[in-house]
C-alpha cells in the first residue's frame, strides 16, 4: 500500500515506519522535527519505498498539495503533542499539535478521497477514575488538555467516518516506553541521576500506578487491529494486563545505573496538573481479537531502562 505516516519521525512513529517498511509498504513520512528527529529515521533514508518530508501539517497548502501528489491509500497519523506536561502549561499546544494537525489531515483525506485512517489515541481521553476501562466506558471526562484535544479528534473521526466514506481504527495507548523515547518517567529519572547520582525527586508520591506497554509490541498490535478488523470505525484499547508504580521504576533505573541514590517525593497523588495517577485497561476485546503484548509491565520497563542507558551517556 501507499501509505503516509504523520509524525513518523517521532518515538512510536519511526518504530511502525520500520514495521511497515518490513512488510513491502510505500511510506511518506512526514514531520516537522520539532520532536521528531532525522536520527530516528536514518536507517531508512536509502530504502527505496521510504520517503521523508520534513513539513508542518499546520500548513494545509502544502499538506494539500502533498496528498495531491501522492495517491496515499492510508494514513498512520501519529502526529500530537506528546508532552502531557507542555500542553498542560498552554492548551494551545495541543488545541494545534494535537487536535489542529488531526483535523487538517481527516480535510485532506476527504478531499483527495483516501479511504483508511488510523489514529494514535491515549488512555487520557478516559479521564480520572478507578474503573476498569472498556472501550465503552464514558461519560468521557479528560483532565488534561492532552486527553481533550484528542477525544475531540475521536469524534471528529467518528463523523467523518459517518459522512465521507472513510474507514478507520482507533488505537487508544498507555504509557509506551523503548528505545527512542524523548521525555517520560524512565528518561527523566536518568537524566535527573547523571546530574546528581546521590537523590532522585520523583514527582508525587511515587505510588502512581500504570501500564506501561514495550514499544515495539505496541506497533505490532497496532498493525494487528488494522489486519484484523474491518468495521467502518474499530476502537481499541492497547496494553498489557500488569501494571508498575512509579517509585518501583525509579528503584529499576538507580539499579541499573549501579548506583545508591536515595529517593525523595515532592508528595501529593500525582506528577503534575493533568497527571491521572491510576488506571486499569479492560483488554478482552483486544484479546479476544488475538493479540497479547509479548512483555509484561515490569518487562518492558526495565528492557527500556536498558535501552536508554546503552545510548545516554
Amino acid at each position: 500500500m501507499n501509505i503516509l505516516v504523520t509524525g513518523g519521525a517521532g518515538f512510536i512513529g519511526s518504530h511502525l515506519c520500520d514495521a511497515l517498511i518490513s512488510e513491502n509498504h510505500n511510506l511518506t513520512v512526514v514531520d516537522n522535527l520539532i520532536l521528531g528527529r532525522k536520527e530516528n529515521i536514518e536507517h531508512l533514508q536509502n530504502h527505496p519505498n521510504f520517503r521523508f518530508v520534513k513539513e508542518d501539517l499546520l500548513d494545509m497548502a502544502t499538506i494539500d498539495n502533498l496528498f495531491a501528489d501522492s495517491a496515499f491509500d492510508a494514513v498512520f497519523h501519529m502526529a500530537a503533542n506528546s508532552d502531557i506536561q507542555k500542553g498542560g502549561k498552554d492548551p494551545v499546544v495541543d488545541y494545534e499539535l494535537t487536535f489542529m494537525t488531526t483535523f487538517k489531515v481527516l480535510q485532506c483525506m476527504r478531499k483527495h478521497n483516501v479511504k483508511q485512517f488510523i489514529f494514535a489515541s491515549t488512555s487520557a481521553i478516559y479521564g480520572e477514575t478507578n474503573d476498569l476501562l472498556t472501550e465503552n466506558y464514558g461519560p468521557l471526562l479528560p483532565v488534561s488538555n492532552y486527553g481533550a484535544s484528542k477525544l475531540a479528534c475521536e469524534a471528529f473521526i467518528s463523523a467523518f467516518c459517518a459522512n465521507y466514506g472513510i474507514q478507520a481504527w482507533i488505537v487508544r495507548f498507555p504509557n509506551v516506553v523503548g528505545e527512542r523515547f524523548t521525555h517520560g518517567v524512565i528518561y527523566d529519572f536518568i537524566h535527573k541521576l547523571k546530574k546528581n547520582p546521590n537523590e532522585l525527586e520523583v514527582l508525587g508520591n511515587g505510588e502512581q500506578y500504570k501500564p506501561y506497554v514495550y514499544v515495539k509490541d505496541l506497533v505490532n498490535g497496532i498493525l494487528f487491529v488494522w489486519q484484523h478488523t474491518s468495521e467502518k470505525l474499530n476502537v481499541y484499547n492497547l496494553g498489557v494486563d500488569s501494571r508498575t508504580k512509579v517509585k518501583e521504576i525509579a528503584q529499576m533505573v538507580i539499579d541499573a545505573m549501579g548506583l545508591n541514590a536515595r529517593i525523595t517525593y515532592t508528595g501529593g497523588d500525582r506528577g503534575w496538573i493533568g497527571d491521572v495517577p491510576e488506571f486499569r485497561y479492560d483488554l478482552a476485546k483486544i484479546h479476544h481479537l488475538g493479540w497479547k503484548a509479548e512483555r509484561t509491565s515490569n518487562e518492558a520497563v526495565r528492557l527500556s531502562i536498558e535501552k536508554a542507558l546503552e545510548i545516554i551517556k
